[in-house]
C-alpha cells in the first residue's frame, strides 16, 4: 500500500486513493462534499488535550511527537484502522493545520506503516 501525506484543503485528486481525514476537529470553511473524504478517521487523531497543548500552549515539536507516539501506541483505533486500510492501494492520510513538516499526519503514517 501507498500511504501519502496532503493538506485536505488541496485539490482532491484520483491519485489519492483512498482519502482519510485524521484530524479531531473537521476543517474549518470545508464541505464535506469539497473534502471529498471517504473516511473521518478522529480516533486516531492526538487527544484534544495534547492538541490543545502543542497548537495552543506553545509545546515544542519534539515533546509533542513523544507525547503522540505514546497514545498512538496504547490507541485501539491505530490497528482497527491498519486493519481498515489493508489491501487498499493508495491511501491518502489528510490533515487540516499549515505547517507540513510538523503535523502529526506523518506521525500517524509511521504508526501505520510499523
Amino acid at each position: 500500500m501507498d500511504l501519502l501525506i496532503k493538506r485536505v484543503y488541496d485539490e482532491p485528486s484520483g491519485a489519492d486513493g483512498f482519502r482519510v481525514l485524521v484530524d479531531r476537529l473537521w476543517p474549518r470553511g470545508l464541505s464535506k462534499e469539497r473534502a471529498a473524504v471517504d473516511l473521518w478517521a478522529k480516533e486516531a487523531a492526538p487527544t484534544t488535550e495534547l492538541r490543545r497543548a502543542f497548537h495552543q500552549d506553545g509545546m515544542d515539536w519534539e515533546t509533542f511527537a513523544a507525547a503522540y507516539r505514546a497514545e498512538l501506541a496504547t490507541n485501539p483505533a491505530v490497528p482497527r484502522l491498519r486493519e481498515l486500510l489493508a489491501g487498499k492501494p493508495v491511501v491518502t492520510l489528510l490533515y487540516g493545520v499549515h505547517d507540513e513538516r510538523h503535523n502529526h499526519a506523518d506521525l500517524l503514517r509511521e504508526a501505520l506503516l510499523e
